[in-house]
């Protein structure tokens, strides 16, 4: 599979198969057609840099389990090999999304026109509440 510039071998996916739920008549409980592809995010660092494999760590959450094992799940298709697809194309766009590196957020300061609005603003809720107050006080 190819992921942007990284190419992973097939042997690192792991792929399980079982009976997808919802309706379908007859079908549903003789066919296998839900996917679950399994990585494990240690064997896709040998082709990443450790920060990729962070990022992707992050990204997909509750996807990855304790012991380090990306979890993708499809049963969109009544086929099998759609799923297939389906689980691959997943893993190759948060590939690829672990791969962009966050540009590094530079602060700023606010500026004074903004900083005058914010007061403007203050002064005038202070304000209204003071008006609610009762004037016999």
């Amino acid at each position: 599979m190819q992921a942007g510039p990284i190419v992973l071998p097939t042997h690192l996916f792991n792929f399980t198969f079982a009976r997808s739920s919802g309706p379908g008549g007859q079908n549903v409980n003789k066919l296998n057609t839900k996917v679950q592809l399994d990585v494990k995010l240690d064997d896709l660092a040998m082709y990443m840099n450790v920060a990729a494999v962070q990022r992707l760590r992050n990204m997909a959450g509750s996807a990855v389990t304790n012991d380090g094992r990306l979890l993708i799940s499809s049963e969109y298709s009544r086929s099998q090999i759609d799923n297939r697809r389906d689980c691959v194309e997943k893993l190759r766009s948060l590939i690829e999304r672990a791969l962009v590196k966050p540009r590094k957020r530079r602060p700023t300061k606010p500026t004074r026109a903004s900083q005058e609005r914010r007061i403007k603003h203050k002064k005038e809720r202070g304000e209204i509440k003071r008006q609610r107050r009762d004037p016999g006080l």
